[in-house]
């Protein structure tokens, strides 16, 4: 493995990868870096070279962004088990939502996966990747 391809899955910094054009998805990015202030999570793009790159280290799809992955070190994390694994990471009392990973991930999935394919009809897209603030600009790779 190259100096590149150990960066871009730090288990120090778990990556969020996220649909970037997706209006849900900023929004739940958004949301994890205000409720991030130690600055545990990095993000990229589906869309972005490092995301892409990701992707094919996990043999996952490079076109169709139907789940946000959470890649730490060599665990990968889909569907409706990221924001389950977000929630326990940032502590608090964000972490007593993990009390939803005792739901079978095949039911918890199924609700993900509609929100997932209805997305963009109720939350809408963009053209663009978002732009992040100039203060987190160095999570995002």
């Amino acid at each position: 493995m190259d100096k590149n391809q150990s960066s871009l899955s730090n288990p120090q910094h778990p990556t969020l990868l996220f649909d970037g054009v997706c209006n849900l998805c900023n929004a739940s990015v958004q949301w994890v870096l205000l409720h991030d202030p130690k600055g545990v999570f990095h993000f990229s793009a589906l869309q972005s070279d490092t995301g892409q790159d990701l992707l094919k280290q996990h043999n996952l799809d490079t076109q169709n962004f139907n789940t946000v992955v959470l890649v730490e070190g060599k665990n990968l994390f889909l569907r409706s088990d990221v924001p389950l694994e977000i929630v326990r990471r940032l502590g608090g009392f964000w972490q007593l939502l993990y009390v939803f990973k005792i739901i079978p991930r095949a039911l918890r999935d199924v609700v993900y996966n509609w929100i997932a394919k209805n997305r963009y009809r109720w939350w809408g897209r963009r053209e663009e990747c978002m732009l992040p603030r100039p203060e987190w600009k160095a999570r995002f790779r």
